[in-house]
């Protein structure tokens, strides 16, 4: 019996997914909304792209927080090592940086896509731009958006890998949420990930400070502590170290309407230390000129202490000192969906079969982003959505070889 298969999606989690059925036989057409495939993958190259993380399989499957268990069965059938193994096959060798995450040896993401759809191509499967998928019509079969107007497809066997709710101008709008929605499908909405937060600056502080970075720092949260860096943008903070808190500070405005982090602003030296320095005395300098010299703390930093210290605290050593280890900076909301990394919320888990077929819609299967799960950056987005795509391409073969069967 010949079988072919709609994938919906052309991103890593589509395109890994077409790779296994393909390899089975199986005739396989992608269907992607924009003129090229692989948009936002792509987008996550053009700093370097990280591909995964090198760290212990349980401490990576740990990153993938109250949904581990169930990403865990699709990093078990794909793990971090075998994404690089699958990259080597296509000529794209990988290499692991001082932070423990893995790298293509060229730094970009391209090389590795147009190779990967080459391969695709030649293997024979058939790629269908700019078709923007509008969910069913009453006969159940798949509309489409092209430039040519609407068109429908009838099909038995379908992947859904159309992203979160991200970065809408390279393809992940979440416009999916309506017509999965009207299938019954259950959906948790759809919420940044990896995002930033606004802070209400004052005038002063957001013109002179913003786009700085705040480098060597300690940002804190709850049970969350790390060093590292972030930046100063015009309406908040925002970068790598912001990003790694960013779940725990969304769920807290989400509950209770605010959250505030606190940072160290010099995480190398001690109170005592600081109150030693900041006591001497500074004669006729400014306070700002006092705390640069002593202490070596400036720019951005002194910006901030002067924005959330109180000015009477400038004059107390053991106050200022225990300010700037740890000093409150209030976030007020997260930014938009579109400007996140990537997106929380999508279809319940427990909506998916152990093949990542709907339960109440055979013969349609969920993979990527779509799902709701979430993780940090670090190569733990890319290898979740790679590891999903191959999950619900064995899951077509598994749902075929029963239907043969009976």
């Amino acid at each position: 019996m010949n079988h072919s298969v709609v994938i919906i999606g052309g991103g890593p989690a589509g395109l890994m997914a077409a790779e296994v059925l393909i390899q089975h036989g199986i005739k396989v057409d992608v269907y992607d909304a924009m003129a090229s495939l692989g948009r936002k993958f792509l987008m996550a190259g053009r700093g370097g792209l990280n591909l995964t993380h090198s760290e212990p399989f349980e401490q990576f499957v740990s990153r993938y927080g109250n949904q581990k268990e169930e990403v865990q069965k699709w990093l078990i059938n794909f793990s971090p090592t075998q994404l690089r193994q699958w990259a080597g096959g296509l000529g794209v060798e990988t290499f692991v940086g001082t932070s423990g995450r893995v790298f293509p040896k060229e730094m970009k993401s391209s090389p590795l896509l147009r190779a990967w759809l080459k391969r695709l191509h030649q293997a024979g499967v058939d790629f269908h731009l700019k078709h923007k998928w509008i969910g069913w019509n009453a006969e159940q079969s798949l509309k489409f958006q092209t430039p040519e107007g609407e068109k429908t497809l009838q099909a038995d066997l379908v992947i859904l890998a159309l992203g979160g709710g991200s970065w809408a101008r390279l393809g992940s709008d979440g416009a999916w949420v309506t017509w999965l929605s009207q299938a019954g499908v259950q959906i948790h909405p759809l919420k940044p990930a990896n995002c930033g937060f606004d802070v209400a600056w004052s005038s002063h502080f957001r013109e002179r400070f913003n786009g700085q970075p705040l480098k060597s720092v300690a940002l804190s949260f709850n049970t969350f502590h790390r060093l590292g860096e972030f930046i100063v943008t015009e309406d908040g903070v925002q970068g790598s170290l912001v990003y790694a808190a960013s779940s725990a500070i969304r769920d807290e405005i989400e509950a209770s309407g605010k959250a505030t982090i606190w940072l160290d602003l010099l995480p190398d030296r001690s109170c005592e230390w600081l109150v030693e320095k900041i006591s001497k005395p500074r004669g006729s300098r400014s306070m700002s000129s006092h705390l640069e010299k002593t202490i070596g703390l400036k720019g951005v930093k002194m910006g901030l202490l002067r924005e959330f210290v109180p000015k009477d605290d400038f004059a107390n050593a053991a106050r200022l000192a225990a300010f700037i280890k740890q000093l409150p900076i209030p976030l007020i909301a997260p930014r938009p969906l579109d400007e996140a990394i990537s997106s929380a919320g999508g279809v319940l888990l427990n909506e998916l079969d152990e093949n990542l077929m709907l339960r109440n819609m055979p013969g349609v299967f969920c993979a990527g982003e779509m799902l709701d799960w979430e993780a940090p950056t670090g190569g733990y987005l890319l290898t979740a959505c790679f590891a999903s795509g191959r999950s619900a391409g064995q899951g077509i073969l598994k749902w075929i070889g029963k239907k043969e069967e009976c």
